[in-house]
């Protein structure tokens, strides 16, 4: 059994954060656990705006203790941490039982938002996260925020985004464009490894059914990883998950619709 965790932030909505990535990871044939940073609440009082509530410490820790010495992973992804003390936890446990297959999706954003969460902290994530990771998945408004530039929204910024974050100490990094781009007429995502850029490329669907898609993504790739992939194939492989997802997303309520990650399964069935 592959055992897969994820720290990331619980959805109450269930389509994006933890909630997406033990879907994916189920769809993936894997074993999900995860320990919860925050709850994140979409208020439909209020034209589903956002608010956000830390877990404790203490119930962090213990959640960690759970998964990491308790159970043991063969992969693991962080996803939003919103705090420095689960940024530091996250390391602490990361660093002790030296999981390898570990993928930094650096989530800044809630989506209908247009600003970081925390920008205060990105640098300590930046700090104490990005070494220890395999492969960085931001999007192009995290990529730009870690390298320090402005938001990528053509594939040569995306690729200058991408060697500044590497040259930060990111051994992959795979930056999700998607439909982000100046005049994209299809989904175009970037791999980085040091050396040579990837481009992964698939049909663009024109869909506003993307919730929790960012979190698939990295989902995906740590699944990938824990199954024996390599970086390249797990992102490949990842790119395939979410344009099938996005394929057959759909309205949640008047506000937001998710991906869907069980049409890899049917897909194949």
């Amino acid at each position: 059994m592959v055992k897969l965790a994820t720290i990331a932030g619980s959805d109450a909505s269930g389509g994006a954060g933890l909630e997406a990535d033990l879907k994916t990871f189920q769809e993936y044939g894997g074993y999900g656990m995860a320990a919860i940073t925050l709850v994140a609440t979409m208020n439909p009082h209020k034209d589903w705006s956002h608010e956000v509530f830390p877990i404790g410490e203490d119930s962090l820790r213990a959640q960690l203790e759970t998964i990491f010495t308790g159970v043991g992973v063969d992969a693991a992804k962080t996803g939003m941490l919103a705090t420095p003390y689960a940024i530091e936890l996250a390391a602490e446990y990361l660093g002790k039982y030296k999981v390898e297959n570990y993928v930094l999706d650096p989530v800044m954003i809630c989506k209908g938002g247009n600003l970081p969460l925390n920008p205060e902290i990105n640098e300590l994530l930046i700090k104490k996260l990005l070494p220890l990771a395999k492969i960085i998945t931001p999007n192009v408004f995290e990529a730009g925020q870690i390298a320090h530039v402005d938001t990528p929204s053509t594939l040569e910024e995306i690729k200058d985004a991408a060697k500044r974050i590497y040259d930060m100490g990111a051994p992959h990094v795979f930056i999700k464009g998607g439909s982000k781009l100046k005049d994209a007429e299809t989904s175009v995502d970037v791999f980085y490894d040091g050396k040579d850029f990837q481009y992964l490329e698939a049909e663009l669907i024109k869909t506003e059914w993307t919730h929790g898609c960012g979190c698939t993504v990295a989902a995906a790739i740590t699944a990938g990883l824990g199954f024996g992939l390599e970086p390249y194939e797990a992102a490949l492989r990842a790119k395939k998950f979410i344009t099938l997802s996005l394929r057959n997303g759909f309205a949640l309520n008047k506000w937001v619709g998710p991906g869907n990650p069980a049409a890899w399964r049917k897909a194949f069935n």
